[in-house]
């Protein structure tokens, strides 16, 4: 699984990186570097507006979509704290994640993510989880596969009052390899810039055609180091949780 992600990149970088053609700036979030479910989060997307008519061109948006994603008819959108990943073996198959995948994709972007390691403490012979920080060797932007939900809030009678909707993420996951198959046995997709068009693109609705732009993130380029416990709680942020320590 994918439960924790560094996402520090700058509106303004991510919009240059990701060709993005609309995005609100008063839609602020603050460097991440111990993103968790239920977080907001960056995602590029691409979406036809709705009053462009049938022939409109999609539009590439950045925009903060909310980390779990609460399928449409969900009763409650605690549901989308369960549904943070999706694995890719199953994804167009799942009733929580077939119709996204067809229609409503997503780029998260990262810095890397984290994964924990099970092993035993020398001190005291007890069971405990290293974790690690796993990133490109590159240090470049990862484009994290994703898909968007939306949830209608039934409280709220207008559709068009913004409380009415709310808008989620899931991250897609597979078996992992390289640095990450020695930490942990899941690891995210990701697509190269190459692919971005063709994921994002609304239309395009071919399930072996998408999968097949799936791949790992930076081309199995990527490092893993121990960094500290402190990552554990959700409170913790800062620079600091990246810095290595002897596992």
């Amino acid at each position: 699984m994918c439960g924790r992600y560094v996402a520090t990149r700058s509106p303004q970088d991510l919009a240059q990186l990701f060709h993005v053609t609309e995005w609100t700036p008063t839609e602020a979030l603050a460097p991440n570097w111990n993103v968790a479910p239920t977080d907001d989060v960056w995602a590029v997307l691409e979406r036809t507006p709705r009053d462009g008519g049938g022939a409109a061109t999609p539009v590439r948006e950045l925009r903060p979509l909310r980390w779990g994603l609460v399928p449409s008819w969900a009763k409650d959108p605690k549901t989308g704290a369960r549904m943070i990943n999706a694995r890719v073996e199953t994804v167009h198959e799942k009733p929580a994640f077939r119709r996204a995948f067809v229609t409503r994709r997503c780029l998260l972007p990262a810095d890397g993510f984290y994964e924990w390691q099970p092993g035993k403490d020398p001190a005291t012979g007890k069971v405990r989880k290293q974790p690690y920080f796993i990133h490109p060797e590159d240090e470049k932007v990862m484009a994290l596969a994703g898909l968007y939900e939306y949830w209608r809030d039934p409280a709220v009678t207008r559709d068009d009052d913004p409380a009415a909707w709310l808008v989620t993420c899931t991250i897609i996951t597979t078996e992992a390899t390289d640095a990450a198959g020695r930490v942990h046995p899941r690891m995210p997709l990701a697509l190269t810039e190459d692919h971005y068009e063709a994921w994002l693109d609304p239309a395009h609705r071919d399930p072996d055609e998408l999968r097949a732009l799936l791949g790992r993130p930076a081309d199995g380029h990527l490092r893993a180091r121990p960094v500290s416990t402190a990552v554990n709680n959700v409170r913790n942020n800062g620079p600091h949780l990246l810095d290595p320590v002897s596992p």
